[in-house]
């Protein structure tokens, strides 16, 4: 450990998150930090949570740091549980809410999960799955009565009144956030303490929340609408958690509540736009919507900006690291609209360069990778050790996306050199889908792409070459993709060719494939 002037580097070190929770959760006692339809926990009640699911946790008595995965909708006891884990020098991970189960048994076994936490109501029947048929958990606790594992509110009562601990170290392993990649293989990026609080840095250091925030949870808190949750509590703000997004109830709520902020995917916007209940709505309290992880229309943004308001702000990031960018309220002027395709300029926290295929910084309107440094992006991958060397370089996170830059700092992504579709704010990697199709004894060949959805930013188009004298059939195509892989995976439309274009080198030329639906269309996102 090196020392300056009788101050070891030690001391440099920032809080870590779980040190931000409970300075949050102990500042402000009576406040509300959570409601929803029918239900509160206040600032102290949601520490006594922790504290009592703590407890729990300790009896499984292990030789090693907890890990825990959860699969729950937007509750206030699943963060908590999460909060729970990560201050015992546990690490969590979350399980996606529409993820196929082989693929969630696959994640459990990797991130080497002990203890599985299930919410009973929303996914009770995939909780049971998982119960019966992942190896290695040594627990599932369940949250609220099921026919399957043990109830942790009902063990968290019994524990009764604990004091929370706080046991979580800098370099600690956080989260476990789980991504496809060009294998077609899940991998997880890693999120140490250090790095968890480095990004509720970022977000409070740039994003324009509301003095005093209350955020609206609409969206899974699973993904990135749970990075809002601490930036709201450390400004002594409330969330209000919605159990499933529905555009009257999400308005209902909001006028009814009166609040201030939320974060949506630009599906959801849309619908909002759509429904017969926006033309009466008030939306007076809303002082900030968030939207990105996919691409949004302009032409729907604007209107969005004519309806509502201009409280629109778009985020980019990825996984690897969020946030790294943001297209703030101000840049949302209808009289530069060239600016609605640009994610933004970099936030103070992050250091961006767009470099060329040999490493070198292009000139202002040329393409070039995207490539980050900040406190906040991961550390590496999850036992992927040749993957995390290609893709951090020299201390740069290259992020596979490519953008120009125009003077004034903005970004505005091209092309995504993974070929990732961004499908209802969902990532959707093709070969997954690929290895699947070509499964089925009818298809030879088989190649995914996006294409422009106007509900859905991009949807999953199917290209396939069938086998001589073989006949293959769409909607069983489909229902095998779904079955395996999850709703969000499925093919919109099956596409059935001769043949599928390849480069020079004999690859399937899958630019070739999208550039009939993307003529004359901006493919930039967010």
């Amino acid at each position: 450990m090196t020392q300056v002037s009788g101050i070891t580097d030690a001391a440099w070190q920032a809080p870590t998150a779980s040190a931000l929770v409970f300075r949050a959760l102990r500042r402000f006692p009576e406040r509300l930090a959570f409601t929803w339809d029918g239900g509160s926990l206040s600032y102290a009640g949601a520490l006594d949570t922790i504290a009592r699911f703590q407890a729990v946790f300790s009896t499984l008595h292990l030789h090693e740091p907890l890990r825990l995965a959860l699969l729950s909708a937007n509750r206030a006891d699943a963060w908590c549980a999460e909060v729970a884990a990560q201050a015992l020098g546990g690490a969590i991970t979350w399980l996606h809410p529409m993820g196929a189960l082989a693929d969630q048994i696959e994640q459990l076994a990797d991130a080497r999960v002990h203890a599985l936490v299930v919410d009973a109501t929303a996914f009770h029947g995939r909780g049971g799955e998982l119960a019966s048929r992942a190896e290695g958990l040594q627990t599932v606790w369940t949250l609220g009565p099921a026919g399957f594992g043990r109830d942790l509110l009902a063990a968290a009562e019994a524990a009764g009144a604990c004091t929370p601990r706080d046991l979580a170290r800098h370099d600690d392993i956080a989260t476990f956030n789980y991504t496809g990649g060009t294998t077609g293989k899940s991998k997880a990026a890693v999120r140490r303490q250090h790095g968890h609080a480095a990004m509720w840095r970022a977000i409070l250091a740039d994003f324009e929340l509301p003095a005093v925030p209350r955020y609206l949870a609409a969206a899974p808190i699973s993904h990135v609408a749970g990075t809002k949750i601490m930036p709201t509590l450390l400004r002594g703000g409330s969330v209000h958690l919605m159990q499933k997004f529905d555009p009257s109830r999400f308005l209902a709520t909001l006028e009814r509540e009166r609040l201030n902020m939320s974060l949506l995917v630009p599906t959801m916007i849309y619908t909002l736009l759509d429904d017969p209940a926006m033309a009466r709505a008030d939306l007076s309290s809303l002082e900030l919507l968030l939207y990105g992880a996919s691409p949004m229309s302009p032409t729907r943004l604007l209107e969005g900006i004519e309806r509502i308001g201009p409280v629109f702000s778009q985020l980019y990031g990825q996984t690897e690291c969020y946030p790294i960018s943001l297209l703030r309220k101000g840049d949302h002027d209808v009289a530069r609209p060239d600016l609605f395709a640009s994610c933004g300029s970099p936030l103070v926290s992050t250091d961006v360069r767009l470099l060329d295929t040999q490493g070198r910084p292009v000139a202002i309107g040329e393409p070039g990778e995207i490539c980050v440094r900040a406190p906040h992006a991961m550390v590496d991958y999850w036992q992927r050790d040749e993957l995390t060397r290609s893709t951090v370089v020299d201390g740069w996170l290259h992020t596979g996306d490519i953008a120009r830059a125009d003077d004034e700092g903005h970004l505005f992504v091209v092309d995504r050199t993974k070929d990732m579709i961004v499908s209802g704010g969902f990532n959707v990697y093709p070969r997954e889908i690929e290895d699947v199709l070509t499964s089925d004894p009818a298809v030879a060949m088989a190649a995914v792409v996006g294409v422009p959805d106007a509900r859905w930013g991009e949807a999953v188009l199917a290209v396939v070459v069938a086998k001589p004298g073989a006949r293959a059939d769409a909607a069983h195509l489909i229902g095998l993709v779904k079955a395996r892989k999850g709703a969000q995976h499925a093919p919109k439309q099956v596409q059935f060719v001769d043949a599928l274009p390849l480069t020079a080198l004999g690859k399937i030329d899958k630019k070739a494939l999208r550039a009939p639906h993307w003529a004359g269309k901006d493919r930039g996102v967010a």
